[in-house]
């Protein structure tokens, strides 16, 4: 479960978001996305097709509304995702892969960098094939993750909160975009 508030974004349907997610198995969620400002409700999914191995990346598909700057739409996602750290000694997850957004009917590149610092605070820097977002999380131990916001639209900048609750295993919830 996630929730999203970015008050003094321009888009109505960016301003809240929340989502409600379901792992069926470890690599299968769905659930559904509403944003109650946009009278915008969607089906949401996240499908890791193949795992990451010690050399290997994931490859994962998802769908969820489309970028943040959009006002309707949904977009359809395939990334690959590597955590490199056994490699560069950094505590670093890269992604990148293509998005296709039925808002603008385009096939956009995106790609995103997760740093951990510890065990409880991350932050995950995503673009999005237009803008480029911040969020710096910190995770509890109940499994609840608060974050900081900052998104980008077109060079105008608007901060916001999240908030996600992992409240089952073999799955995760991303209240993020």
């Amino acid at each position: 479960m996630g929730l999203r508030w970015i008050p003094d974004i321009d888009v109505d349907r960016a301003k809240l978001r929340s989502t409600l997610s379901y792992a069926i198995t470890p690599e299968l969620a769905v659930g559904v996305e509403w944003n109650p400002l946009g009278d915008d409700v969607r089906p949401i999914a996240t499908w890791r097709a193949l795992d990451e191995t010690d050399v290997r990346p994931a490859l994962i598909f998802s769908t969820s509304s489309d970028r943040i700057g959009t006002t309707n739409g949904s977009a359809f996602s395939a990334v690959f995702a590597k955590d490199v750290e056994a490699w560069t000694n950094l505590p670093v997850s890269p992604y990148f892969g293509v998005s296709y957004g039925t808002a603008e009917d385009e096939l956009r590149a995106i790609g995103g960098l997760l740093i951990r610092y510890d065990e409880a605070w991350s932050s995950t820097h995503l673009w999005d094939g237009h803008n480029l977002h911040h969020i710096v999380e910190y995770a509890f131990e109940s499994g609840h993750n608060l974050g900081l916001v900052v998104a980008d639209l077109d060079g105008r900048y608007s901060l916001g909160v999240s908030w996600s609750w992992n409240f089952g295993t073999g799955g995760s919830d991303s209240g993020a975009e």
